[in-house]
């Protein structure tokens, strides 16, 4: 492809891209593909001749869109969000475009030092701790998700308390309502399943403390080190809140690693009347939150903030002489292929930076913002309906409620919504419960979308009969050219 094809067929995909969020909200919000569908619309084999782009755009409209479930549908409740914004998919075009691997400052300096001014930046922005900056002992780094947030801290966390030689008598502490990451960290880095201390929860799904308080007694007494806790700020199942500047004050004292997990929630801080969820975290060793979630930038994007990034390096880094060079021996720079388990690196920090520069901090108040008063009108409205009810309060953008009438009604009500593709919810289980989530944070719902949600809601519950929303017919007209 030269650059004036590329040139030629970029212009056409772009215009497909901008088509296709244009009208996004027309789709049936859940892929309708039945299991195999996708692969059996596709040839056995590979082409053996060159194949022209328009027929490669032509099958993304009749194979990959059928096959979609659009996240970005302004009427997508479901899970917690991945939204994406425009500033965010050219940022990560000119990132694809550039071919960039920023494993080393020296393969490519503006990566390294972009993402370390922009996520200096994000200190600020969010009211994070100083301590955070990377102008002092620690610094933030751009990790794939929250995920790999998770096991970088617990291989940090393993070598501060004494490196794979002492883990045999190391224990690590999460909420039963901490994500899968924690255990799939231990389980990655080595550890058995008994090391990692599930501690209960509250009635509000929160860390229950005097239970941590419990399970730490009782593992110093038997000679085990407590050498890191989870605390979580915004559970994926109701966005319970844990308590972590208790957890941080009981177990810092034994020398415990503690990592906070606000994939979702962290970006409520962008806010300062929702800066109380910060609280506690200058007692923290890290932190992370998932811009991909709910600031705007596509998927993949995680922030990880640590206090001290010298355990982290120490952990992770490995220096085989293909990739020595002065800079690096002479200390003067931040190589991120250190901060990471993969040695290889893309340039995301171009996309954050692109949206950070679009909306400006007033712009990102005003929707995050918005997102939670929208939420908190949701709510308000299953509190004084007799057919529904609140499972906890909505303090952020994410409603938990069920029908009154059960768990076998609030199942019918969310698959009558579901399946009529107007919009998609998911659901969780408190108390063995079945709970409806409604997550109000994608980037274009707006109060219409909402109160649809409500009407369709509504009728799933009297039983009215929903109109189905039909697969439109034909593509995106920037595809055709």
């Amino acid at each position: 492809m030269t650059p004036d094809d590329l040139r030629r067929h970029g212009h056409r995909l772009v215009d497909w891209v901008a088509d296709y969020l244009e009208g996004v909200g027309d789709y049936p919000v859940a892929s309708r593909s039945a299991p195999g569908d996708v692969r059996a619309a596709l040839p056995p084999h590979p082409p053996t001749s060159p194949e022209p782009f328009d027929a490669v755009l032509d099958d993304v409209a009749s194979v990959v869109l059928p096959g979609i479930t659009h996240w970005q549908s302004p009427d997508f409740f479901a899970y917690f969000p991945a939204n994406a914004s425009g500033p965010s998919i050219l940022g990560e075009l000119l990132s694809a475009g550039l071919g960039v691997q920023g494993m080393l400052w020296a393969t490519s300096p503006a990566c390294t030092e972009l993402e370390t001014h922009v996520l200096d930046w994000v200190v600020d922005l969010l009211g994070l701790p100083d301590r955070f900056r990377s102008d002092g002992p620690g610094g933030g780094v751009i990790e794939d998700s929250a995920s790999s947030a998770t096991l970088v801290a617990v291989l940090a966390a393993r070598h501060r308390a004494g490196g794979a030689a002492a883990m045999g008598e190391m224990v690590g502490y999460a909420s039963a309502e901490a994500h899968s990451s924690v255990r799939k960290a231990f389980t990655v880095a080595g550890f058995r399943d008994d090391q990692l201390r599930v501690v209960d929860v509250d009635e509000h799904q929160a860390l229950r403390l005097d239970h941590l308080r419990t399970l730490v007694e009782e593992d110093v007494a038997a000679g085990r080190r407590p050498f890191f806790a989870c605390a979580t700020v915004g559970t994926t199942g109701t966005m319970a809140v844990d308590p972590v500047r208790a957890v941080a004050e009981l177990v810092v004292p034994h020398g415990t690693w503690v990592h906070v997990d606000a994939a979702m929630a962290g970006a409520a801080g962008v806010v300062p009347e929702l800066r109380w969820v910060n609280d506690g975290l200058e007692l923290v060793d890290s932190w992370c939150f998932d811009p991909h979630k709910w600031l705007f930038t596509n998927f993949d994007c995680d922030c990880l903030y640590v206090a001290d990034r010298s355990a982290l390096v120490e952990a992770l880094s490995i220096v085989p002489e293909y990739l020595r060079n002065a800079a690096s021996d002479a200390g003067d720079v931040i190589d991120y292929r250190d901060w990471q388990v993969p040695l290889g690196r893309r340039f995301r920090a171009l996309k954050l930076w692109f949206v950070i520069r679009h909306y400006g901090a007033e712009g990102l108040r005003h929707h995050i913002g918005r997102h939670v008063e929208l939420a908190q009108g949701f709510a308000a409205r299953v509190e004084v309906d007799p057919r529904f009810e609140l499972v906890r309060p909505a303090e952020l953008s994410l409603v938990c409620f069920r029908a009154a009438a059960g768990d076998d009604e609030s199942e019918r009500i969310m698959h009558a919504v579901n399946a009529s593709g107007r919009a998609l919810l998911s659901h969780t289980r408190v108390d063995e419960r079945f709970v409806i989530r409604a997550s109000i944070g994608q980037t274009t719902t707006e109060q219409r979308h909402v109160d649809a949600l409500w009407e369709l809601l509504g009728a799933a519950a009297d039983g009215r009969p929903i109109e189905p929303r039909l697969q439109p017919d034909g593509f995106p007209p920037g595809a055709r050219g």
